[in-house]
Protein backbone atom coordinates (compact mmCIF):
# COMPACT_ATOMS: atom_id res chain seq x y z
CA UNK A 1 0.00 0.00 0.00
CA UNK A 2 1.36 3.42 -0.55
CA UNK A 3 0.54 6.44 1.51
CA UNK A 4 -0.01 9.49 0.42
CA UNK A 5 2.35 12.33 0.86
CA UNK A 6 1.50 15.50 2.78
CA UNK A 7 0.61 18.91 1.06
CA UNK A 8 3.94 21.34 0.91
CA UNK A 9 5.73 18.71 3.40
CA UNK A 10 2.99 19.23 6.38
CA UNK A 11 -0.17 16.76 7.28
CA UNK A 12 -2.95 18.59 7.60
CA UNK A 13 -6.19 17.24 9.39
CA UNK A 14 -8.02 16.87 5.68
CA UNK A 15 -5.58 14.57 4.14
CA UNK A 16 -6.70 11.89 6.97
CA UNK A 17 -10.13 11.81 4.66
CA UNK A 18 -7.33 10.17 2.22
CA UNK A 19 -5.62 7.53 4.55
CA UNK A 20 -6.62 4.13 4.56
CA UNK A 21 -9.08 2.82 7.18
CA UNK A 22 -7.08 -0.33 8.77
CA UNK A 23 -7.47 -0.32 12.15
CA UNK A 24 -4.96 2.30 12.98
CA UNK A 25 -5.29 5.73 14.52
CA UNK A 26 -4.49 8.37 12.34
CA UNK A 27 -4.11 12.09 13.80
CA UNK A 28 -2.20 15.20 13.01
CA UNK A 29 0.26 16.87 15.87
CA UNK A 30 1.96 19.85 14.51
CA UNK A 31 1.90 18.85 10.96
CA UNK A 32 2.86 16.12 11.67
CA UNK A 33 1.35 12.21 11.20
CA UNK A 34 1.12 10.22 14.18
CA UNK A 35 0.10 6.25 13.92
CA UNK A 36 -1.22 4.71 16.65
CA UNK A 37 -1.98 0.75 17.12
CA UNK A 38 -5.19 0.28 17.93
CA UNK A 39 -6.49 0.42 21.91
CA UNK A 40 -6.20 -2.65 24.16
CA UNK A 41 -9.52 -3.65 25.65
CA UNK A 42 -8.87 -2.30 29.66
CA UNK A 43 -8.06 0.99 27.79
CA UNK A 44 -11.54 0.73 26.26
CA UNK A 45 -13.17 -0.60 29.08
CA UNK A 46 -11.67 2.51 31.11
CA UNK A 47 -12.97 4.95 28.32
CA UNK A 48 -16.37 3.31 28.09
CA UNK A 49 -17.27 3.12 31.88
CA UNK A 50 -16.07 6.67 32.36
CA UNK A 51 -18.37 7.73 28.95
CA UNK A 52 -21.01 6.78 30.49
CA UNK A 53 -20.41 8.39 33.93
CA UNK A 54 -19.91 10.97 32.07
CA UNK A 55 -22.89 11.25 30.42
CA UNK A 56 -24.78 10.69 33.32
CA UNK A 57 -24.00 14.04 34.68
CA UNK A 58 -23.16 16.03 32.12
CA UNK A 59 -25.16 19.15 32.00
CA UNK A 60 -27.64 19.58 29.34
CA UNK A 61 -26.64 20.55 25.90
CA UNK A 62 -23.56 18.88 26.46
CA UNK A 63 -21.85 15.95 24.25
CA UNK A 64 -19.59 13.22 25.67
CA UNK A 65 -18.05 11.26 22.95
CA UNK A 66 -14.68 8.86 22.54
CA UNK A 67 -11.87 8.61 19.85
CA UNK A 68 -13.39 11.60 17.77
CA UNK A 69 -11.16 14.43 16.52
CA UNK A 70 -10.58 17.84 17.96
CA UNK A 71 -10.45 20.17 15.01
CA UNK A 72 -7.67 22.97 15.75
CA UNK A 73 -6.61 24.67 12.49
CA UNK A 74 -5.10 22.49 10.58
CA UNK A 75 -4.48 19.82 12.71
CA UNK A 76 -6.58 16.96 14.34
CA UNK A 77 -5.53 15.45 17.34
CA UNK A 78 -8.05 12.54 18.39
CA UNK A 79 -8.39 12.57 22.14
CA UNK A 80 -9.68 9.10 23.55
CA UNK A 81 -12.65 11.05 24.83
CA UNK A 82 -14.26 14.56 24.57
CA UNK A 83 -16.94 16.53 26.27
CA UNK A 84 -18.34 19.11 24.19
CA UNK A 85 -20.88 22.01 25.03
CA UNK A 86 -23.27 22.81 21.62
CA UNK A 87 -24.85 21.24 18.62
CA UNK A 88 -22.37 19.02 16.78
CA UNK A 89 -22.47 18.46 13.17
CA UNK A 90 -22.47 14.80 12.59
CA UNK A 91 -21.19 14.67 9.61
CA UNK A 92 -18.26 16.72 10.04
CA UNK A 93 -14.39 15.39 10.29
CA UNK A 94 -14.50 16.63 14.58
CA UNK A 95 -15.37 19.11 16.27
CA UNK A 96 -14.14 22.63 16.76
CA UNK A 97 -11.70 23.09 19.51
CA UNK A 98 -14.18 26.06 20.72
CA UNK A 99 -16.53 23.81 21.21
CA UNK A 100 -14.64 20.78 23.21
CA UNK A 101 -14.74 21.73 27.18
CA UNK A 102 -12.75 18.28 28.10
CA UNK A 103 -10.48 16.08 26.45
CA UNK A 104 -9.45 12.42 28.86
CA UNK A 105 -6.53 10.88 27.54
CA UNK A 106 -5.66 7.01 28.36
CA UNK A 107 -1.61 6.54 28.26
CA UNK A 108 -1.06 3.57 26.29
CA UNK A 109 2.46 2.09 25.36
CA UNK A 110 2.24 3.18 22.10
CA UNK A 111 1.19 7.09 22.93
CA UNK A 112 3.13 7.67 26.35
CA UNK A 113 4.97 10.78 24.50
CA UNK A 114 1.44 12.09 22.90
CA UNK A 115 -0.51 11.90 25.86
CA UNK A 116 1.72 13.09 28.55
CA UNK A 117 3.63 15.69 26.20
CA UNK A 118 2.33 16.59 23.35
CA UNK A 119 -1.13 16.65 23.39
CA UNK A 120 -1.26 18.62 26.31
CA UNK A 121 0.07 21.75 24.73
CA UNK A 122 -1.51 21.37 21.90
CA UNK A 123 -4.99 21.65 23.99
CA UNK A 124 -4.21 24.02 26.34
CA UNK A 125 -3.12 26.25 22.93
CA UNK A 126 -6.28 25.99 21.49
CA UNK A 127 -7.84 26.94 25.19
CA UNK A 128 -9.46 23.96 25.39
CA UNK A 129 -10.29 24.38 29.74
CA UNK A 130 -10.15 20.70 30.83
CA UNK A 131 -7.53 17.94 30.15
CA UNK A 132 -8.04 14.52 32.00
CA UNK A 133 -4.64 12.10 31.78
CA UNK A 134 -5.54 8.59 33.07
CA UNK A 135 -2.12 6.32 33.99
CA UNK A 136 -3.39 2.18 33.74
CA UNK A 137 0.49 0.90 33.79
CA UNK A 138 3.01 1.16 36.22
CA UNK A 139 4.37 4.60 35.54
CA UNK A 140 7.80 6.56 36.65
CA UNK A 141 6.75 8.97 39.54
CA UNK A 142 4.28 6.64 40.79
CA UNK A 143 3.66 7.14 44.43
CA UNK A 144 4.36 4.13 47.05
CA UNK A 145 1.25 2.28 47.56
CA UNK A 146 -0.68 3.86 44.79
CA UNK A 147 -3.07 1.89 42.82
CA UNK A 148 -3.81 1.70 39.47
CA UNK A 149 -5.60 3.57 37.76
CA UNK A 150 -4.70 7.25 38.39
CA UNK A 151 -6.24 10.42 37.45
CA UNK A 152 -4.32 13.40 36.64
CA UNK A 153 -7.09 16.43 36.53
CA UNK A 154 -5.28 19.54 35.19
CA UNK A 155 -7.47 23.00 34.49
CA UNK A 156 -6.14 26.33 31.50
CA UNK A 157 -4.44 28.49 34.00
CA UNK A 158 -4.38 31.95 33.46
CA UNK A 159 -0.95 31.59 30.85
CA UNK A 160 -2.66 29.07 28.80
CA UNK A 161 -0.83 25.92 30.63
CA UNK A 162 -2.57 23.45 32.55
CA UNK A 163 -2.46 23.26 36.25
CA UNK A 164 -2.48 19.94 37.66
CA UNK A 165 -5.78 20.57 40.30
CA UNK A 166 -6.26 16.55 41.71
CA UNK A 167 -4.05 13.53 41.34
CA UNK A 168 -6.30 10.76 42.12
CA UNK A 169 -5.58 7.10 42.49
CA UNK A 170 -8.05 4.06 42.37
CA UNK A 171 -9.53 3.60 45.95
CA UNK A 172 -9.57 7.63 45.86
CA UNK A 173 -12.96 9.64 45.33
CA UNK A 174 -12.96 12.98 44.51
CA UNK A 175 -15.42 15.90 43.14
CA UNK A 176 -14.18 17.61 39.87
CA UNK A 177 -16.41 20.57 39.42
CA UNK A 178 -15.05 21.60 35.74
CA UNK A 179 -16.60 21.27 33.41
CA UNK A 180 -19.31 19.63 35.25
CA UNK A 181 -20.13 18.37 38.92
CA UNK A 182 -18.96 14.55 38.74
CA UNK A 183 -17.34 12.82 41.80
CA UNK A 184 -14.79 9.95 40.64
CA UNK A 185 -12.98 7.00 42.06
CA UNK A 186 -10.80 5.60 38.98
CA UNK A 187 -10.99 2.01 40.68
CA UNK A 188 -14.42 1.84 39.53
CA UNK A 189 -13.98 2.44 35.65
CA UNK A 190 -12.64 -0.67 35.43
CA UNK A 191 -13.61 -4.44 36.41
Amino acid sequence: MVMPVPHGGRWRATDLDHLPENGMRYEVLNGQLVVSAPPNIRHQLLIQSLGNALDAVASPGYLVLPGVGVVIGEDEPIPDLVAAAGPVDGDSRGIPAEQVKLVVEVVSSSTTLQDRMVKPVVYAEASIPNYWRFEINPFKGQLPGESLPVLFAHELGDDKTYELTHRVAAGDAVTLRSPFEFTIDPGLLLP
